[in-house]
């Protein structure tokens, strides 16, 4: 009992942190779902998927009435992004592709993406400047028409793949590539995580038992979160927020490579 309520109040945080900063629902939700809830590894991958996606979707609603949804760099992301995570889920089927090796790449990503979180304020990276997005908006490549569906291929393997939404990897993406503000690479990402998360549950889904109830409450109390972080985008310095979740996420990294 107390690990279900323990485990819905961070859910509640997962929301949060997809309404806030764009991603990190799912760099929570997969270790909640392991260690705390304590499911199989596929499992809370495939569950995650299923929760962060619909979670997604009622988090991007408050950003699309804020005008925060670039629609025509989605829809050049979100196709390829999809077929991959649809792929990387089919991945797992291969013989050597462990459960235990699933974990140890999960919390490779989670490192990667707490250093790129961290590192993102550091005076001397140019991920600095993903906060001044006017600069890059006249610098654009001339082939960022081809190396945003290429990176939202890549990144929709390691979704279906570990189960990482990869909002840490489409937010820069979409504004050093797409050109677009801040606030519209967090909703854009968001709408884009709602349909690459779902490709790569249904990659999933006739392989693992789904506990329904528990994907459902989860959804529940995440998209409350999501609802309230959405808001606070009006308030919060997602700048300074992003550097501490940082840190967190490496903190569970080095948890989910020990425990594995």
């Amino acid at each position: 009992m107390f690990a279900i309520v323990i485990g819905h109040i961070l859910a509640v945080a997962i929301g949060i942190s997809l309404g806030l900063i764009g991603g990190g629902g799912s760099i929570l939700a997969v270790p909640i779902l392991r260690y705390v809830m304590g499911l199989d590894p596929k499992v809370a991958i495939a569950m995650s998927l299923g929760i962060v996606g619909t979670v997604s979707l009622i988090g991007v609603i408050p950003h699309w009435r804020q005008g925060n949804v670039n629609l025509k760099t989605a829809i050049i992301f979100t196709p390829p992004a999809m077929l991959g995570s649809y792929l990387g889920a089919r991945l797992t089927d291969l013989p050597f592709i462990t459960e235990t090796f699933q974990l140890i790449c999960f919390g490779v990503v989670m490192l990667i993406a707490g250093i790129f979180m961290i590192r993102k304020d550091n005076k001397n990276t140019i991920v600095k400047d993903l906060y001044f997005p006017n600069k890059y908006e006249k610098q654009k490549h001339k082939y960022s028409w081809l190396a945003i569906p290429a990176e939202g291929l890549g990144v929709g393997i390691l979704t279906g793949f570990v189960g990482v939404g990869g909002g840490f990897l489409i937010i820069p993406a979409l504004v050093l590539l797409g050109g677009i503000p801040m606030k519209q690479a967090i909703g854009t990402s968001l709408a884009i995580i709602v349909f690459k998360s779902a490709t790569g549950f249904l990659g999933y889904f006739d392989r693992v038992n789904l506990d329904w109830n528990l994907m459902i409450s989860f959804t529940i109390a995440a998209s409350l979160g999501t609802i309230y972080g959405a808001y606070l985008t009006r308030f919060v310095n997602s700048k300074q927020l992003g550097k501490l979740f940082g840190y967190f996420v490496f903190a569970v990294a080095i948890f989910v490579l020990i425990q594995r």
